[in-house]
Order: structure tokens, then sequence, then C-alpha cells
């Protein structure tokens, strides 16, 4: 089994609504995928793409990001390709959620919460765009 899902938005946040919908529909497609699943790749992607809109995209006319969804027997794979610029993701530390507010640093909380619910996370450029890969395993961590 393996199912392929493409869609291509406007880089705006107004935008991520649709890309939840598509990661929705394709989930409730697929026997192997439960709730949490889904949820966490909604909150991978929402995450990726407010970092792209707000910051790949930061002081350029908005662009696009398309996004490919394919669910595989054990695994979903989901690419975002933007034209933004680019950035290389990193696991981030663990945010201070004990520290005041104006202490420390703020924002961070988009890549790690992509670290901590995907099982893979690629990012390469190339001429054909920005390729941010993050791969799901099914069945469980």
């Amino acid at each position: 089994m393996r199912d392929r899902y493409h869609t291509c938005c406007a880089a705006e946040l107004k935008s991520l609504a649709a890309f939840r919908d598509l990661i929705d529909a394709a989930c409730q497609e697929h026997p192997d995928i439960g709730p949490q699943t889904c949820y966490d790749l909604k909150l991978a992607v929402d995450e990726a793409c407010t970092n792209i809109i707000t910051h790949g995209y930061a002081g350029m006319n908005p662009g696009s990001i398309m996004m490919v969804l394919e669910l595989e027997p054990h695994r979903v794979v989901v690419t975002l390709t933007d034209f933004g610029r680019p950035f290389e993701p990193c696991e981030p530390p663990a945010p201070d959620l004990k520290a005041e507010p104006g202490e420390g640093t703020t924002g961070g909380f988009g890549l790690f919460f992509i670290y901590q619910t995907m099982d893979e996370v690629h990012y390469r450029t190339a001429e054909d765009g920005n390729h941010l890969t993050f791969i799901k395993l099914l069945g469980g961590r």
C-alpha cells in the first residue's frame, strides 16, 4: 500500500488550514494512522510552514510551499518544498519552560516540536528549492 498526496499553497499563514485538512483526509483513509500520529503530522507541518513563512520568506514577496505526503505501509513521509531563504534545521535543546517571561530565548518551540514528534528529519537545498522531509514511523516509536 502506498498513497501519495500533493498540494501547493501560498506561503501565508491562512494556508496552514489547507495543509492540515489534507493531512486529516489522508489519515482517515489509512487504517494504521491513529489520531495521535495524525495530530503529530499536523503539528510538525504547521510548525515547519510557519517557520518557512515567517523566516524563509521574510522581507520577500510571499512565494509558495509545496507539500507531498506519502503514506507507506510502515511510515508517513512528508516533504515540504519552498523557495525562500535556506535554513538548515538542527535539533534544538529543550526550551526552558521555567524561565520567566523576557528571560532567555523566545521561540525555538517549532523545531523542538518537529524533532520530538517525528522519527527522522532531513533537509537539503538545491536549485529546485529547499526541501524539508520528515518521517513518522507507524506502529509506535
